[in-house]
């Protein structure tokens, strides 16, 4: 698989940066673990994902991310996404 365009991926980190999102019901198998949690997309890398953190610790990269992924604008949804429960931050509060 060829990767995007810079300019490309520029426009795309522009548009999914900081959005809240959810995968879409039975969007793909691998991801039905993550259905109807919310997640944060961290940002886009250069291959073309959208690298999200659903606070579990982890961060995943989910290829073909316009299609699988939409964004939380629902107040009460948004409130789902703990930020604090992520290992990303500058003095995370789990450690051990």
């Amino acid at each position: 698989m060829p990767f995007p365009e810079k300019s490309a991926v520029d426009a795309l980190k522009a548009q999914w940066t900081d959005k809240l999102v959810r995968v879409k019901p039975d969007a793909r198998p691998d991801l039905k673990r993550f259905e109807g949690r919310v997640g944060r997309v961290v940002t886009v890398n250069y291959g073309g994902r959208a690298v999200v953190d659903f606070a579990d610790g982890g961060w995943y990269d989910v290829a073909d991310f316009a299609t699988v992924l939409e964004e939380v604008t629902d107040p009460a949804e948004r409130k789902k996404y703990d930020s604090t429960a992520n290992s990303a931050q500058k003095v995370p509060t789990r450690q051990g």
